[in-house]
């Protein structure tokens, strides 16, 4: 099994990225381009290489995306949400500061592994955005910051967290976890699950989180 078969896989576990992407022709060309994105890179793939994976004709393609930068798009701004919802969730649950960090940074963490191809195009390829789609992705990761910043604050004001800069210490937790989507193997010997609890356990310490 292919690590693209393993990721469709994993995708279909949970929920399913592109669940609320229609008509079926439109969530497939996603998923092919994310395929296509994360292994060749956004400038090096044609819009002709997305149609074929995707089983479809060039011509196809156009009446669902205008554009290659409207699939990257609709990539970043599903995966950010995603990601963002999984953090907001944490936030606002009930529990501790620690219980609540621990799974704020387990599920973004199981996500980026589980989707890590997906997580790849969307950390990654920000940067070939339009300037009105990039300012409304770079709106959703100021929210993602946000929301894992509030909870480090949560901890310092209750005197659970050591943490002199919560800002720079917001910054190193993210840049932990989304950086497993750059070296995590879908065949290897560690599970998303595995994973998202070994970092859980990771950023608590980072934080000096009461035992």
């Amino acid at each position: 099994m292919s690590a693209m078969d393993v990721e469709r896989k994993n995708a279909g576990g949970r929920a399913e990225a592109w669940g609320d992407i229609t008509p079926d022709a439109a969530r497939r060309l996603v998923s092919a381009a994310v395929h296509a994105f994360a292994e060749r890179g956004y400038h090096a793939t044609t819009t002709r290489d997305i149609a074929g994976r995707a089983g479809m004709s060039p011509a196809a393609l156009y009446i669902h995306y205008k554009t290659k930068e409207e699939l990257l798009y609709q990539i970043s701004k599903v995966g950010h949400r995603l990601a963002l919802d999984i953090l907001e969730e944490a936030r606002d649950g009930e529990g501790a500061p620690a219980e609540r960090l621990a799974t704020a940074v387990r599920g973004f963490v199981r996500w980026h592994a589980e989707h890590h191809m997906t997580a790849r195009v969307v950390q990654y390829e920000l940067g070939a955005l339009g300037e009105e789609h990039h300012a409304e992705v770079i709106a959703m990761r100021r929210a993602t910051d946000a929301a894992v910043r509030s909870i480090i604050e949560d901890g310092v004001g209750a005197g659970a967290f050591d943490v002199p800069d919560v800002r720079g210490t917001t910054v190193a937790v993210l840049s932990l976890c989304i950086d497993v989507a750059r070296w995590f193997n879908a065949r290897g010997r560690s599970t998303p699950d595995e994973v998202g609890d070994l970092y859980a356990g990771l950023v608590l310490r980072m934080v000096g989180a009461d035992s």
